[in-house]
């Protein structure tokens, strides 16, 4: 599936829930690369017979020189800065988008606590996320893309999502075995971000911040297992991966 494949995928559905797309005033993407995503959000409208701008104000981020689409959109801003470190804003941001770009963080951990605190209370974090380990031809195939650093799983990601106070419960995941990418959609809490040195699994099971499968996997081994996860995702499936 290609980057603007599974960008779509995601974009298409969110889409549909017209409430939603009404709340959000202000949206970062993270790693913009050529602000096609962030042309997709400046440009929404409603839905309704006679559609009206949403007027979403759009920042980017990206390490690019400039960014061509920010002259053609009055609603994008963009930023000339590493999206791990400080990113400045005079609103925090009720939408932060990243696709096909934190695998590239050297720091993840910190990366995440950083989009922490430039969300809005109850924001929304966005992440499709390539793995470097997918199955090929029936076989286990280990990619190393170009500046690729983190080498993300379901079960790490997770981790990594509910140390730094994003809500895993109440949030939705994919990730189809076949493919590289991981979906996660997930919220700001209200419990800030923790230091990873030690926090144990058992910490964060008691947080509230993971889904009920992943608290039943962990209560049961002491760590949890991808094979125990039971999963909602944005047109209410449920994914079991079980078998997988």
């Amino acid at each position: 599936m290609s980057k603007v494949k599974h960008s779509m995928f995601v974009l298409d559905r969110l889409y549909e829930y017209d409430d939603f797309m009404a709340s959000i005033a202000t949206l970062a993407d993270l790693g913009c690369g050529d602000g096609a995503d962030l042309v997709w959000w400046a440009t929404r409208t409603t839905r309704d017979p006679v559609p009206k701008p949403l007027n979403i104000e759009c920042t980017g981020v990206d390490l690019l020189e400039e960014l061509t689409v920010e002259k053609q959109h009055k609603n994008i801003t963009y930023q000339r800065t590493d999206f791990e470190g400080t990113i400045k804003a005079d609103k925090k941001f009720d939408v932060l988008w990243c696709n096909d770009a934190f695998q590239h963080c050297l720091n993840p951990s910190a990366t995440l606590a950083n989009w922490y605190n430039i969300a809005s209370d109850g924001g929304m974090l966005i992440l499709i996320v390539k793995q470097n380990t997918s199955i090929y031809r029936n076989q286990l195939a280990f990619h190393q893309y170009n500046q690729s650093y983190y080498n993300p799983t379901l079960p790490s990601l997770m981790q990594l999502l509910a140390l730094n106070g994003w809500d895993c419960k109440n949030g939705y995941f994919l990730k189809n075995p076949l493919e590289p990418w991981i979906y996660a959609i997930v919220y700001k809490s209200d419990i800030k971000p923790m230091d990873p040195k030690t926090t144990t699994w058992y910490d964060l099971a008691e947080t509230n911040l993971l889904p009920e499968s992943a608290v039943n996997g962990i209560n049961a081994h002491g760590y949890l297992r991808q094979e125990d996860l039971i999963l909602p995702w944005l047109d209410r499936s449920i994914m079991s991966f079980h078998l997988q």
